[in-house]
């Protein structure tokens, strides 16, 4: 095999049967286009054990570099080098891309059509939901699906047992709506007659007959503040119609409940 130090192709490289048209025929020929048949091995030739692809890529291992490659990056997983490509501007690819490790995305995930996740088990634009074995019947299944409301809530649950108020997270001053705040109880063991009788920032205060030691479960509902209120109804075709400030929200897809036959 002929060794050459440096190698100078003045208009075109051909390597292989085959002259792309893409490449140009004739007048219409690109200068320092290059053609390849493949398959090329880029980087640790060592990576690639059979012929995986028509362009191997793996990280470079050229002892004339003085170190790895350094690759800024402004991912959530900070700076990831050394990388076995990298492409400065956009990019395109038009077949599918499978990758065996995660995605990390600097901005924005834009997608066309689905979005989906466990081998397309779950669709993001479908209703929100979980899927698992169940927990006590053998050979079925158990599915849950988030609840859904007209208003920006969240929710507290659970039991008093012999006290009068129901304790509120610390939190909750700042980042409700006090007077959204709605109170559901559930006496037990016997009627107890328990009211509400009144809400302060950090406390639910309970009245109950007298003499009666108050045991009941409680659900408790608020509307956040930390944002604008929601607008469950406006005129338009798409999320983007939303007359609100459409930063604050995550939207999963619509007209998820219209499914092609």
């Amino acid at each position: 095999m002929a060794k050459l130090p440096d190698a100078y192709i003045g208009k075109r490289l051909f390597v292989g049967e085959g002259r792309p048209i893409a490449l140009g025929i004739g007048p219409a020929e690109i200068r320092g286009s290059t053609y390849m048949e493949g398959p090329v091995v880029m980087g640790n030739a060592t990576a690639f054990p059979n012929v995986w692809a028509t362009t191997m890529i793996a990280p470079v291992t050229n002892t004339d570099l003085l170190g790895p490659p350094l690759i800024p990056g402004t991912l959530c997983t900070g700076i990831n080098n050394p990388y076995s490509l990298a492409v400065q501007g956009s990019s395109a690819f038009l077949g599918q891309i499978d990758t065996n490790l995660g995605i990390n995305v600097g901005t924005n995930l834009i997608a066309q059509g689905e979005v989906a996740s466990r081998c397309g088990l779950h669709v993001l634009s479908a209703k929100k939901n979980f899927d698992i074995p169940h927990p006590s019947k053998k050979n079925w299944r158990l599915r849950h699906t988030c609840p859904e409301a007209p208003s920006n809530d969240v929710y507290i649950r659970g039991k008093v047992k012999n006290k009068k108020h129901i304790q509120l997270p610390e939190y909750w001053k700042d980042f409700v709506y006090k007077d959204s705040i709605t109170v559901s109880l559930t006496p037990i063991g016997a009627h107890q007659d328990i009211i509400v009788q009144r809400i302060d920032n950090d406390k639910i205060y309970l009245q109950a007959k007298t003499g009666i030691p108050i045991h009941c479960y409680y659900h408790v509902f608020a509307e956040r503040k930390d944002g604008e209120k929601l607008i469950p109804e406006y005129e338009g075709y798409t999320p983007a119609d939303y007359p609100g400030n459409n930063e604050e929200y995550s939207i999963s897809g619509y007209h998820y409940d219209i499914k092609e036959k």
